[in-house]
């Protein structure tokens, strides 16, 4: 689903993803073909490999990087540690933007805290937002959200009207609102 959004973007020029696995790959076109879309876009560069790996080999690469990754557990873990984090970082163009799965402010603020601190420690800002996910535990997905350079993401950088309204969900408040946090959580997170 995250490719298909991206690709409705004119302005991306380019896309490339990466999947430690090629079955997930298929099966997704398979069953999910209605997310599964943005693999058929001209613009998109499949890569088969490991994602940490993948960053690793290319410092300075991206505009911005967005990992849609499982929950910290098993080969996923990976994605949650400082050394996977600070490859993002390295793969980025100065002015870049990092987006990843956050986990749930409701459920995991043990997983988000330590890891936004790991990462405050070289990017330029680090910022957390949310969205309701009604699939989710709780109803709730965050993104830990850093720049190399630059200011922060809590506003939009453009506002595009035509695209806003072909979009099920996203605005410029919603954008905005997702990095309002209640108390619990912004103390927890930041404080």
């Amino acid at each position: 689903g995250v490719l298909r959004e991206v690709c409705r973007h004119k302005g991306v020029e380019k896309v490339v993803i990466c999947e430690i696995d090629k079955d997930v790959i298929e099966k997704s076109k398979e069953y999910l073909p209605s997310l599964a879309v943005g693999y058929e876009d001209p613009r998109v560069e499949v890569k088969v490999m490991d994602g940490n790996v993948f960053m690793a080999d290319n410092p300075g690469h991206f505009d911005v990087i967005i990992t849609d990754s499982s929950d910290p557990i098993g080969p996923a873990a990976a994605l949650f540690e400082a050394p996977f984090y600070r490859n993002m970082y390295a793969a980025l163009r100065e002015g870049g933007v990092i987006c990843t799965q956050g986990e749930c402010m409701w459920l995991h603020v043990d997983i988000i805290k330590p890891l936004v601190e790991k990462v405050k420690e070289f990017a330029t800002t680090v910022e957390y937002a949310y969205t309701t996910i009604p699939t989710y535990p709780s109803g709730q997905i965050g993104f830990v959200i850093a720049t190399k350079g630059g200011e922060g993401c809590k506003a939009p950088k453009r506002k595009d009207e035509e695209m806003e309204k072909v979009l099920k969900y996203y605005n410029t408040e919603i954008h905005q609102a997702a990095f309002i946090l209640p108390n619990f959580a912004r103390r927890a997170i930041f404080e």
